[in-house]
């Protein structure tokens, strides 16, 4: 992206504990010339877990954007960093930056990974809602399966181990059952998992949110006019 570019990555819940776990995988992925921001809406649901949370999100998400958009600091592109891709087409639309989610992103790089791949995600209220992304992105024929671990998504900020045995458990059947290369996780609050999960299956199993900040970082500078 060129020297001292700046990402605004949002989580659109207000679980303040997640927006820094997200704040750290982003800044471990992007590179030294990248500047990381990570913010949360004051108001809003703490999670997001199938379309009526994700509809809660919205006026807080756009407010957010268009606060930072309208001020001081320049951003460069924005991530929305829930697997739901929550209000994601709509900011693409309107958004003079590249606006990425991790859901999306998460699917490209798996696709790029893999032939085939499988989604492993938190409740099964969300599935419906990832499978309609993967269809919008095109990439449905690509996924074998969106799987549900049966893990709330606060439930990875409070009990991590209980949790992740769960994924785990998962990962392991996908593997048995449905003909993958490659596992995207399917929720920003399990973006501490993926290094050990790789370790552990020998497979890739794909961060959303490292994948759009490396997707951001190989897209084309917004281009700035020289000054008169």
């Amino acid at each position: 992206m060129g020297k001292d570019r700046h990402i605004l990555v949002i989580n659109p819940n207000t679980t303040a504990s997640m927006t820094e776990k997200i704040r750290q995988a982003a800044r471990a992925a992007a590179g030294p010339d990248i500047q990381i921001t990570a913010v949360n809406p004051e108001a809003g649901p703490a999670a997001i877990q199938g379309p009526e949370d994700g509809w809660a999100a919205l006026p807080g998400l756009y407010r957010l954007v268009d606060d930072w958009l309208a001020g001081p600091r320049n951003v460069d592109a924005i991530i929305i960093a829930c697997f739901d891709d929550t209000g994601l087409w709509e900011l693409k639309q309107r958004c003079p930056v590249p606006v990425l989610g991790i859901g999306e992103a998460a699917y490209h790089m798996a696709s790029l990974s893999a032939v085939r791949f499988s989604v492993v995600t938190t409740l099964s209220v969300s599935i419906p809602v990832l499978e309609g992304n993967l269809r919008q992105i095109g990439l449905m024929a690509r996924c074998a399966k969106v799987r549900a671990s049966e893990v709330p998504v606060l439930a990875l900020e409070e009990n991590g181990i209980a949790g992740r045995s769960r994924i785990e458990a998962e990962i392991t059947a996908a593997l048995a059952e449905d003909n993958i290369g490659a596992i995207a996780l399917g929720c920003a609050g399990m973006t501490d998992l993926a290094e050990d999960l790789c370790d552990k299956f020998k497979i890739p199993i794909i961060d959303g949110v490292a994948a759009a900040v490396k997707l951001i970082e190989a897209l084309p500078m917004r281009y700035t006019a020289p000054a008169p």
